[in-house]
């Protein structure tokens, strides 16, 4: 069961860095369409199609296929990225079922190795895309801006803006506090023996209260990434909010998990 377990990590670690890569690439394609709908460049795509128009097809648009090309391929990357997390979650859920089947204190080990797993891609991954454009007569819609931020480069972009207080609220509810619970559970359920055990788990319960506030955090940082002026803001969650709200979740049923495990070992 063991091996079956470690299996199935490694295979959604593997699931997961393809979701994180075809993320990067969706965000990449997205970045290289911002650059071929700046100002200049659509004013000369527009005379191109103009002239396409007028030329009754004799004279193509090469800045169109380009364009169409780069399109096709950031639909691709975002298909694949949503394809791959969906995998994960697959694995995911087949880990939480084992619960029903194993020891408890290998669900809790195994879980909380899982939870770090998706906590990681959901630190790194990027979460939420915001692209603002504007539209110019004759020209048509221009790119003015364009962003995609992790959690942790959220973070950074927050503390260079001066927002340092909400910046440290989110690295403390959703780095510094998801980690040290994560590798302490794992720790528990190998020292169970341990008299420090039952006390590291309580007091995870009671952080476990504040969990929703990791959410809450998130959300409050995708309204403050997507506010803008007057301009049209299009704003596209990314792979990873999912995996960190995976986390959170699973985060939650291992310390429950860990918890009737520390029960059941006293009344021994």
């Amino acid at each position: 069961m063991i091996l079956l377990l470690s299996s199935l990590v490694i295979i959604m670690g593997y699931f997961g860095l393809q979701a994180y890569s075809q993320a990067k690439k969706y965000e990449q394609s997205t970045q290289t369409l911002v650059m071929d709908k700046e100002i200049s460049a659509q004013a000369e795509y527009q005379a191109k199609s103009w002239a396409e128009q007028f030329s009754l097809g004799y004279y193509e648009n090469d800045k169109r296929l380009l364009r169409e090309a780069i399109i096709h391929a950031q639909k691709e990357h975002q298909l694949e990225a949503k394809r791959y997390t969906f995998y994960v979650m697959g694995m995911l859920l087949v880990i939480l079922i084992s619960a029903f089947l194993i020891d408890l204190r290998l669900f809790t080990f195994f879980g909380g190795l899982t939870a770090l797993v998706v906590l990681i891609f959901g630190l790194f991954a990027p979460l939420l895309t915001v692209t603002i454009h504007k539209e110019f007569e004759y020209i048509g819609d221009v790119i003015l801006s364009f962003e995609s931020k992790s959690l942790l480069g959220s973070v950074v972009k927050l503390w260079e803006g001066g927002e340092i207080t909400v910046a440290l609220v989110i690295l403390l509810f959703s780095v510094f506090i998801p980690l040290f619970k994560t590798l302490s559970l794992m720790f528990v359920a190998i020292v169970i023996e341990s008299r420090f055990a039952h006390s590291i788990v309580q007091f995870f319960k009671w952080v476990g209260k504040w969990s929703m506030l990791d959410v809450f955090v998130v959300a409050t940082l995708l309204v403050y990434l997507t506010s803008s002026g007057s301009d049209v803001s299009h704003a596209e969650i990314q792979v990873g909010l999912y995996f960190f709200l995976a986390y959170v979740i699973v985060s939650m049923l291992v310390s429950l998990g860990a918890d009737k495990m520390l029960h059941r070992r006293r009344d021994l």
